[in-house]
């Protein structure tokens, strides 16, 4: 590859990290309480939950696969969670029922596409009605303000850093880990660039993307457990569409709707701060709540024009030129 091929390719993987330093440029000059480090803190602790719910979604996408159920398995957890704490259950039971659903969660989606080889965009579809049923009847159509031992979750400090941030942290390195240091993350990526050839290597691609389908289905979970215990209520809207911000998060931070490319860190983590800064920034300047949405919309246009460029241009790279 020739220095301007090269210096191109560098140029669209570093995009995310362009786009970023741009917005926080436009904010702060917008408004300078933007650049205050109590607010770029706060914008940190604010994407930690669709952050996390992006990781697992990275997995997923990895393998050229797609979780639409993601929103109501965290709705599903969080009504799970609310219910128990509101009974009288210690947290810790609490936070472990919520993982627990999204195992569960991430096993019957698995079992639909790895087993039933039911496509992924269909099987996730159903269970996204399937969860955000399960947990309106668990809630009864009602918000549910939730006590005080649940919210230190979102409130509490570890050596001054608030515990979203600690989570978060956890998640994106356990995650790094295992893509970049594991003979699974290593088949994520063989499964993702190529199924058939990666089952020819001898790679089991069942068990694979049933193990990629529970990190989803786990990750899901606890992102709808920060997120439940910094909102302090479970309403019947909570985690409607957010599955598409994590998707437009990951895509963001370079991971390919095609499979086989991406990475947790610092790709997904970049395109998570980055949506909730557009957001924060948003709300700062007071803009018109109605443009919310518009503004949401174009950050998944520009993730998935991102990736379709990146991959055009990678295709390009690699064709063969033959000569007379």
């Amino acid at each position: 590859m020739t220095r301007r091929p090269r210096l191109t390719l560098r140029i669209l993987e570093a995009v995310p990290l362009l786009l970023l330093a741009g917005v926080f440029a436009v904010f702060g000059s917008l408004s300078g309480r933007f650049l205050d480090p109590g607010n770029l803190l706060n914008i940190l602790v604010q994407s930690s939950s669709i952050a996390i719910v992006a990781v697992g979604m990275t997995f997923v996408l990895l393998t050229a696969g797609i979780d639409l159920s993601a929103g109501s398995i965290m709705f599903l957890s969080a009504a799970v969670a609310g219910k128990l704490v509101l009974a009288g259950y210690p947290l810790a039971a609490a936070c472990l029922a919520v993982l627990a659903t999204g195992v569960l969660f991430g096993m019957l989606n698995a079992a639909l596409i790895a087993r039933l080889r039911l496509l992924a965009f269909i099987a996730t579809l159903a269970t996204l009605y399937a969860g955000r049923g399960v947990g309106l009847f668990i809630t009864e159509t009602r918000a549910m303000n939730l006590p005080e031992n649940l919210l230190r979750l979102a409130t509490g400090r570890l050596l001054g850093v608030p515990l979203p941030v600690w989570i978060l942290a956890a998640v994106v390195f356990a995650a790094h880990m295992v893509l970049t240091r594991t003979p699974f993350g290593r088949q994520v990526y063989a499964l993702g660039n190529d199924a058939e050839a990666a089952a020819k290597a001898g790679i089991d691609t069942r068990a694979v993307l049933f193990r990629v389908y529970v990190v989803a289905g786990s990750c899901a979970a606890l992102g709808g457990l920060v997120a439940v215990a910094q909102l302090g209520a479970v309403s019947p809207t909570f985690g409607n569409q957010r599955e598409f911000a994590a998707i437009a998060a990951a895509v963001l931070g370079g991971a390919s709707l095609f499979g086989g490319r991406g990475q947790v860190f610092p790709g997904t983590l970049l395109g998570a701060v980055l949506i909730q800064t557009v957001e924060s920034g948003l709300v700062i300047v007071n803009a018109d709540p109605y443009s919310y949405p518009m503004v949401t919309a174009a950050i998944i246009f520009v993730a998935v024009l991102l990736d379709s460029l990146r991959q055009a241009y990678v295709k390009r790279l690699s064709r063969r030129r033959i000569r007379a």
